[in-house]
């Protein structure tokens, strides 16, 4: 089900200027603070009614300015998670879950709520009330409860914002799971890169208001062109592969189209696919293949682009097989090996320093086919 949104609003010293396509998924709106996300999102959801928009999702209409429609929130179908769960403090977890298809005038079935809730891991919790959840708990209800109403998108504004370190690793698997295996298109705005990378098909970049580029996520996060805007010590590269053997050394060997990677032992079974982001400053580059070096994991390629900061950094795009990989180094350095697009070269990446955080579960539902057996 694709999204279309076309959103214009002014409010005083700012102006929300974003328009934007996607397919299917999890599409991203991803942007430092002030960028404009969470009043987009408003705007789709109904809670703000823009200067000029026009919002579908799938076949459906839920905004046209032009036509002056501009359906109540309730009429939407819009299913809406915020950073805090806003459960009903004095209703159980079973009893918060269905008030979202009693609200929404849905009779729902037992197996569908038995499904969902298997899904979110939270069978044990049906009899509990929300004082005596974690944060992580709260928000997997939170989400369930969104779930239940039926809606035809689900929306989400930083999720995980209000939670420490340890309540996100637990969650991010259950919103992994709910991208590949509902058919329901997610709108998932955050500022975290890791976040992203983990989770989202699609990225919508926005910088002040405006859209600076929409695509797959892999594309997105590795143009060298908005690292200013993702964040110099944040920008990197997403990687798709998949699962080949885990060693009795402790290391998982995995297949990516630029080559294979050996990586701390991570979870899944031969076959699975995984997500790997890989940072651009933990990237070296070398114009010949480098001879006893501790680093296992040594990628070929070819230099496609080069961006100048205004320091003495760097960026370079190099393509490794369908794969784009971003390192970030000194002009100097550019210089002494003669750096330029065309040349071809060797990424050499540490294997301790991918971060478990920066490791998800690959997008199932449309991952690509698989070219590197």
């Amino acid at each position: 089900m694709t999204l279309s949104v076309s959103v214009k609003h002014t409010f005083e010293g700012f102006t929300l200027d974003a328009d934007f396509k996607a397919p299917a998924g999890v599409t991203a709106l991803f942007g430092s603070s002030g960028s404009g996300k969470s009043t987009l999102v408003n705007a789709m959801a109904g809670l703000l009614r823009p200067d000029h928009g026009r919002v579908e999702v799938g076949d459906r209409l839920l905004c046209d300015t032009d036509q002056g429609l501009c359906l109540p929130p309730h009429k939407r179908r819009v299913g809406y998670v915020f950073q805090e769960a806003r459960l009903f403090p004095h209703l159980t977890v079973q009893q918060n879950l269905r008030y979202g298809r009693w609200f929404a005038g849905i009779r729902g079935s037992d197996t569908e709520e038995r499904r969902l809730v298997d899904m979110l891991g939270i069978g044990g919790l049906l009899t509990r009330r929300p004082g005596a959840l974690s944060g992580g708990e709260k928000q997997r209800v939170a989400i369930g409860r969104a779930l239940l109403s039926h809606p035809l998108i689900l929306l989400m504004d930083e999720p995980l914002a209000a939670l420490d370190e340890a309540r996100k690793a637990e969650i991010l698997p259950y919103l992994e799971r709910l991208r590949d295996e509902t058919a329901i298109p997610i709108l998932y705005v955050s500022h975290s890169v890791a976040e992203v990378a983990r989770l989202a098909t699609t990225v919508v970049l926005l910088d002040k208001g405006k859209v600076l580029k929409t695509g797959p996520t892999e594309e997105v996060m590795s143009d060298p062109a908005l690292a200013p805007a993702i964040g110099l010590r944040e920008a990197g590269s997403v990687l798709s592969a998949k699962i080949v053997k885990h060693h009795d050394d402790g290391l998982t060997e995995l297949a990516s189209a630029g080559g294979r990677l050996f990586l701390p032992r991570i979870g899944g079974n031969p076959g699975d696919r995984v997500r790997v982001r890989i940072h651009a400053n933990d990237v070296v580059l070398s114009l010949d293949p480098p001879g006893r070096i501790s680093a296992l994991n040594l990628l070929p390629g070819t230099v496609t682009s080069i961006r100048a900061g205004s320091g003495p950094g760097a960026m370079v795009q190099m393509q490794a097989g369908d794969d784009q990989i971003l390192a970030r180094v000194t002009k100097r350095s550019i210089a002494a090996l003669g750096l330029e697009p065309g040349t071809g070269c060797y990424a050499i990446i540490k294997s301790v320093s991918v971060s478990r955080a920066d490791i998800g579960a690959g997008d199932q539902s449309i991952a690509k086919s698989d070219t590197t057996t």
